[in-house]
């Protein structure tokens, strides 16, 4: 019983910590939450009058290592809303717990003015009849991470014990983004994110595995940035650009690199479809 409460008053503590420093610089009341994914980073450009904060700044967060994460948080307007961006992400595979993992998003969700999270990654493509570059709405996910966010102690004040996942990804907003996306000449996949821990890439009987029980795409994050969002009762959009075809798919080896290659040929792309996904 004590370590649950120490559990808990660490988590409140921290999340309190990261808050109160944002504040103290200028961070005040974002409507719209952008999570950045690898490769993705440089969306943080369009926003307009930008605070900028290196993470190593911001108490208790960590500071990710991966290829194609920025570290950094943006504060300014986008569509005339306040918006907070996370410019990367920290990963469960760098170590650490879920709970380090999701404290930038606990952070924000700590504003009650932040109504929208959009949560956006790379992942590798199960889908077979889809391609690189192609741009996928999350329908739903499947957790492989071994964890879960919301292990230990309870916050109450963002939400219940036990939150329901039925429509995480919130149904009429996939609907308004796919048209909206269309509009502009974008075909949207819509599908099913598998969240693997990492950090080496999945072997081929794990994506066939995968695409058994309905996985789409895959990856190494999303997902309890996604548990926590819906926890507290936010709306989320989900955004994977697919960046190269999961093991197995093709007769090649996997490269990191092709993430990064990837981001930059569909940057344009994906920066409407983000944009759509503030304004839908």
């Amino acid at each position: 019983m004590e370590n649950t409460i120490k559990d808990e008053v660490i988590k409140r503590d921290e999340i309190r910590d990261a808050k109160e420093y944002l504040q103290l610089n200028g961070i005040n009341d974002p409507e719209i939450g952008i999570i950045l994914g690898s490769g993705l980073n440089d969306f943080a450009d369009q926003v307009e009058n930008p605070i900028k904060i290196p993470y190593e700044n911001i108490p208790h967060f960590a500071t990710g290592k991966a290829e194609g994460h920025r570290g950094e948080l943006v504060f300014g307007e986008l569509f005339g809303k306040k918006a907070i961006v996370m410019a990367g992400r920290f990963h469960y595979y760098e170590g650490g717990s879920m709970d380090r993992t999701v404290l930038p998003a606990r952070t924000m969700l700590s504003f009650p003015s932040l109504k929208r999270l959009i949560i956006t990654n790379a992942a590798g493509c199960i889908n077979a009849d889809w391609n690189v570059g192609d741009m996928m709405v999350i329908s739903d996910h499947i957790n492989m991470s071994g964890t879960n966010p919301l292990i230990g102690a309870n916050l109450d004040e963002f939400g219940p014990r036990f939150p329901d996942m039925t429509d995480t990804y919130d149904k009429k907003l996939r609907a308004k983004l796919k048209e909206a996306a269309l509009k502009e000449g974008i075909e949207l996949r819509e599908g099913v994110y598998t969240m693997m821990s990492g950090p080496s890439f999945e072997t081929p009987a794990e994506i066939r595995f995968l695409r058994t029980i309905g996985s789409d795409a895959v990856g190494m994050s999303s997902v309890p940035e996604a548990i926590v969002a819906n926890h507290a009762g936010r709306e989320i959009i989900g955004i994977s650009m697919l960046s190269n075809m999961a093991a197995g798919v093709l007769d090649q080896p996997l490269d990191g690199a092709e993430v990064t290659e990837t981001g930059i040929r569909v940057h344009d792309t994906f920066v409407k479809v983000v944009n759509l996904a503030i304004t839908v």
